[in-house]
């Protein structure tokens, strides 16, 4: 595998920044993101409070500098999933990045804690799920990720926080604040994963949603509709819906 090798490549070096700098495939429309996960295996907590340390006007967005704290977000994931917890307020607030490759990064390390202990991510993300709208929207991008959703009881805390998430959303009074649309975006293909993985309850949950009359509820419906996972999942269901809501 790419990463295996990048990993190799890591390990044969102590000069990693140019390395780095160089296979970013920054600038550009995709990040190189097998380097970063080798970077996050093989990183040290030197290395991730270093590179993290290169704000917005030291690497600024779509520079090939950028990486080099994109991977130090990502590889906090790796310390709190070896139970460092002390990094998750500093993982939080990377969640509120104006660049959103590094707001990306934190729903990758997130993920990595996750994969090691999805029941301390859910605690996690309870708390984070009450806090600012991009906060919120590290939550969704974190939890609506397949290999994630496993275990049934896990999956159902999941479609609950969305729920909460989609609830809240109607209590934002600025919908034009540009947090607030990413957020929005994000629940428009976030619950379509959530639901496949629990049609059951997830259908139930959605239902309640379709017949609400807010528009970005409708809107954040209506594009959860367009995905093709709900159509596999059940095509008639799927297909009722999108008459109902008028979505072509």
């Amino acid at each position: 595998m790419k990463i295996d090798l990048y990993r190799q490549v890591l390990k044969e070096r102590e000069d990693w920044d140019q390395y780095l700098l160089n296979e970013s495939c920054l600038p550009g429309p995709r990040a190189n993101l097998e380097l970063i996960e080798a970077v996050a295996e093989e990183g040290t907590e030197e290395r991730f409070m270093r590179y993290l340390s290169f704000d917005a006007e030291k690497a600024p967005f779509g520079s090939a500098t950028e990486f080099l704290p994109i991977c130090g977000v990502v590889g906090l994931g790796s310390l709190i999933s070896q139970g460092n917890m002390k990094h998750c307020g500093l993982l939080r607030a990377s969640a509120s990045d104006i660049r959103w490759r590094i707001r990306e990064g934190v729903a990758l390390a997130l993920q990595r804690f996750g994969e090691s202990n999805m029941e301390g991510l859910l605690d996690e993300m309870q708390e984070w799920a009450k806090g600012t709208l991009l906060e919120k929207r590290a939550v969704v991008a974190a939890l609506c990720e397949p290999k994630l959703l496993k275990q049934p009881k896990e999956i159902l805390s999941v479609l609950q926080i969305l729920d909460k998430i989609t609830q809240d959303m109607l209590n934002t009074e600025n919908r034009k604040d540009k947090d607030f649309k990413v957020l929005r975006k994000t629940l428009g293909y976030g619950w379509s994963v959530a639901v496949v993985s629990d049609p059951e309850n997830g259908k139930k949950l959605m239902e309640k949603w379709f017949v609400n009359e807010d528009k970005d509820i409708r809107w954040t419906m209506k594009e959860n509709l367009r995905k093709k996972r709900l159509v596999r999942m059940d095509t008639d269901w799927t297909r009722n819906w999108k008459l109902n809501l008028g979505v072509e």
